[in-house]
C-alpha cells in the first residue's frame, strides 16, 4: 500500500508555492511553455439527434481518421445520470485519507483496478499530479465489487445507472465506425469481443497545483482501450496535440468527449486514429473526470480486421493478446 504522504491530493495540502521536483517536468512537457495560450482547440461536435443518419455517419467518420477525438451531444444519457456519476466519485475523493486507503490498489496487483496514484513507468521518473481510482463496470462477470467504494451510500446505483445508458452509445459508435470501414455495422463490436468488451471506469482526481505551469495531471499519451467515453467536470484541463502543437480542449457541458483508442486504430489498419492527449492542471480548482475505456478481454487478440487487410493495404500492426499490448505499453517496452 502506498504511504498516505505518497497521494498527490496530500501533497496538495503540503503544497504552498512550490512542489516537489518530481512533479516539475521537463521544458518540452511543461505546460506554461508546451501550451498555444488564447486559442481553443474546436474539435467536431457531432449531434446524436440528428435523424440524418448518412450525415453523422460521415461526421464520425471525418472526426475518427483526422482528428480521433470529438464530442458527442444529445447522447440520450439523461444529465441527471452523468451529475449522479460525478456527485458519488467527488465524494468518495473527499473521504478521510484511511477510508480510501481501503480500496487502495493491491501492491503485488496484474490489474489496474483500485485506489492508486501511480499508473505507468514513466522514462524521465517525474509523476503526474493526479490520483485515481479503477474498476470495471461491464460486463457483470468482470465485475470486482471490492473497489466499488461503499461510501457514499449511492455509488454503486449512480454508477449502474450511468453504465445502463451508456450501452446504446457504445453499440451506435461501434456501428458507426464499422459501416465507415465498409463492414458490416457488427464487424468492429465482435473483432473487439462482442458482449464480451470489458466497461473500465477511471476516476482522475486533479487537486489545487500551485505550479499549473511546470506539472501535468496526465504526461502526454494515447489511450489502449478500442474507445474511451469521458465525461469531465466543468475545470478546464484536457488538452490534445494537433500539429505537433498542445491546445485547450472546449469544455461543452453534459457532451461526452469520445477518444478513438489504439486498438480501434489497428483494427482499422491505421485508418482512424487514436489520439495524443494530456491533461493539465489548475492552481484554485480540483479537476475531475471520468474516462470508461471500452477494451477488448485481456486474452483477446487484437490485430488488422483481415477484411481490410490487401496487397496494396498490407497489415500495419501486429495481432496480439490485449492483456499483452498493455503490458508492453505500461512498461514501456516496443510493441
Amino acid at each position: 500500500m502506498q504511504s498516505e504522504a505518497e497521494r498527490v491530493q496530500d501533497i496538495a495540502l503540503m503544497s504552498k508555492d512550490s512542489i516537489p521536483i518530481d512533479f516539475i517536468r521537463s521544458e518540452h512537457e511543461q505546460p506554461g511553455i508546451t501550451t498555444v495560450h488564447g486559442k481553443v482547440l474546436e474539435c467536431p461536435t457531432i449531434d446524436f439527434s440528428n435523424q440524418d443518419d448518412e450525415k453523422i455517419l460521415n461526421q464520425i467518420v471525418e472526426a475518427s481518421r483526422n482528428w480521433g477525438m470529438y464530442q458527442i451531444v444529445n447522447h440520450d444519457i439523461p444529465n441527471e445520470a452523468i451529475s449522479k456519476l460525478q456527485a458519488v466519485g467527488k465524494a468518495f475523493f473527499e473521504l478521510p485519507p484511511e477510508e480510501k486507503e481501503v480500496y487502495a490498489k493491491p501492491p503485488d496487483s496484474k490489474s489496474v483496478e483500485g485506489y492508486g496514484t501511480k499508473l505507468q513507468k514513466e522514462l524521465e521518473g517525474k509523476k503526474g499530479w493526479v490520483d485515481h481510482l479503477f474498476h470495471r463496470v461491464w460486463p457483470p462477470s468482470a465485475i470486482n465489487y471490492q473497489f466499488w467504494p461503499k461510501n457514499p451510500p449511492s455509488y454503486r446505483e449512480a454508477n449502474e445507472e450511468y453504465v445502463k445508458h451508456l450501452h446504446n452509445v457504445v453499440d451506435k459508435l461501434f456501428k458507426l465506425l464499422s459501416l465507415g470501414l465498409g463492414l458490416e455495422g457488427q464487424e468492429l463490436k465482435k473483432a473487439a469481443g462482442g458482449d464480451d468488451m470489458v466497461y473500465l471506469l477511471k476516476i482522475n482526481y486533479y487537486p489545487p497545483c500551485p505550479r499549473p505551469d511546470l506539472a501535468l495531471g496526465v504526461v502526454a499519451h494515447t489511450d489502449m482501450s478500442a474507445l474511451t467515453i469521458l465525461v469531465p467536470n466543468d475545470v478546464q484541463g484536457l488538452q490534445a496535440c494537433r500539429d505537433g502543437q498542445w491546445y485547450d480542449v472546449r469544455y461543452i457541458p453534459n457532451a461526452l468527449v469520445i477518444h478513438i483508442g489504439d486498438q480501434m486504430e489497428i483494427m482499422s489498419n491505421g485508418k482512424y486514429k487514436s489520439v495524443l492527449h494530456r491533461s493539465t492542471v489548475t492552481k484554485e480548482k480540483t479537476r475531475l473526470s471520468w474516462p470508461v475505456f471500452i477494451e477488448p478481454p485481456q486474452d483477446r487478440v487484437v490485430g488488422p480486421l483481415p477484411q481490410l487487410v490487401k496487397e496494396d493495404n498490407p497489415p500495419k500492426y501486429k495481432a496480439k493478446k490485449f492483456g499483452d499490448y498493455c503490458y508492453c505499453k505500461l512498461n514501456k517496452i516496443p510493441q
